[in-house]
């Protein structure tokens, strides 16, 4: 049956599964004192905090599914189970210096809601189910939104089983080793609706005073693995001259990056980062003979990004006439903006309102789960604010309790009126 009550969270259990789950993967920040999370992508840590979100999942007596990819899914019946269902998902992988909330408040939060609805007992008219997917961060494996992007038939299942990390580890062995090489068909059957609840990971909302983020859309994200071939010599013998130094044209193009912004031709919104850089053979006294750098360029606006592109590869053409060296690139990861279901942002909307919570409309800078499901169904996110400036990927990353709990309640709100069409 449906309840006519309006429905709520208990906000302290959710919180108390986002720290028991913090705890898996947890160190010790040795400069700040801070404890941080770090469950890379199907590594020991990821494989056991995987079996404690399962393990939830069944408890809350959820019918769980896992594919070949190790995208989870749990199913809680419907009054017409025939129907599509209602999703809501995000991710438990983390970067190697995370926080508790990036993600996991979305698949939490998610259980949550089923939490509160099986202690009502409440019946959707539609089956809901609570997902999370398989190297969302990305930064194992070089790809984000890995296995979202299978499951909706972006990525090739074939391609992401032969992806290998720094230590030439296979991504399809690595998902049998933590034992989620599921058999279920990775292309997931298009949703009646996609919802996310994510944490912002960056400074506006807070900034701003706001409780909720209505999240317009994504943009576009493009990521490169960049060599810079130079030549290596004795640091102490080789006189400045004579010298092919890749770390000094890594250094360069870092600066090209910022020059780029700078010049306001990408727009106002557009933004570039070189947050690898790591010189061969890395010794004090030895001119890097190779640079392996990263770079991350985005944008809102496709048109300037894939101008912002083009300009990059002449200048490596530049820099290698300049500098003697020989710059190789490859695309690790490349998504176009996205922008979500006007409807489904207008009931996000209209959810903060009914509840007198004050709220923002707002592109996302980082890449979303979200933003794959929007090629398939109805989909958009709700944001909350985090404290110390929204910082994310870091021990620091903060969102408080009743932040949290804004957010899942008011995509519980949504999730309702989607569920019962």
């Amino acid at each position: 049956m449906l309840s006519k009550e309006k429905l709520t969270i208990n906000k302290d259990r959710l919180y108390s599964t986002l720290e028991e789950l913090g705890q898996i993967g947890r160190y010790l920040d040795e400069r700040t004192g801070l404890q941080g999370v770090n469950r890379l992508a199907l590594t020991a840590a990821d494989g056991e905090g995987r079996r404690r979100v399962v393990a939830w999942m069944k408890e809350l007596g959820l019918a769980v599914t896992v594919d070949k990819i190790g995208n989870v899914y749990a199913r809680r019946d419907g009054r017409d189970n025939a129907l599509d269902p209602v999703m809501m998902g995000s991710h438990i992988d983390s970067v190697p210096t995370a926080g508790r909330f990036d993600g996991c408040l979305g698949v939490l939060g998610g259980l949550e809601i089923v939490r509160s609805l099986n202690e009502k007992g409440v019946t959707t008219k539609r089956p809901v189910v609570v997902a999370f997917f398989t190297d969302e961060e990305g930064c194992r494996f070089s790809t984000d939104m890995l296995g979202s992007g299978v499951a909706v038939g972006r990525i090739p299942l074939e391609d992401a089983y032969a992806k290998t990390d720094r230590d030439g580890l296979v991504l399809r062995d690595e998902l049998e080793k933590v034992g989620f090489l599921g058999d279920a068909d990775p292309l997931v059957k298009p949703p009646h609706a996609y919802l996310e609840c994510h944490i912002e990971q960056g400074p506006i909302l807070r900034a701003n005073d706001m409780d909720i983020g209505v999240v317009e859309g994504v943009q576009a994200i493009s990521w490169q693995a960049v060599s810079v071939q130079g030549k290596s010599c004795h640091a102490g013998t080789t006189p400045m001259n004579l010298r092919i130094d890749a770390g000094v044209a890594a250094s360069k193009l870092n600066l090209h990056l910022r020059e780029m912004i700078a010049s306001g031709q990408y727009g106002e919104h557009m933004r570039a980062t070189m947050g690898g850089i790591t010189p061969v053979p890395g010794l004090v006294n030895i001119v890097p003979g190779r640079c392996e750098v990263t770079v991350d360029l985005r944008n809102p606006d496709d048109e300037l990004m894939r101008k912002s592109e083009r300009d990059l590869l002449k200048y490596y053409e530049q820099l290698e006439a300049e500098d003697g060296v020989k710059i190789t690139w490859r695309q690790t990861a490349r998504t176009d903006s996205v922008m979500f279901d006007p409807g489904v942002k207008d009931r996000i909307q209209a959810a903060a309102q009914a509840a007198g919570l004050k709220f923002q409309r707002i592109i996302s800078g980082a890449g979303h789960d979200a933003q794959e499901f929007a090629s398939i169904c109805r989909t958009a996110m709700v944001f909350v604010p985090g404290e110390y400036d929204g910082i994310s990927h870091n021990p620091r990353e903060f969102s408080t309790d009743e932040q949290c709990a804004n957010g899942v309640n008011v995509m519980f709100e949504v999730l309702m009126g989607l569920a019962e069409e």
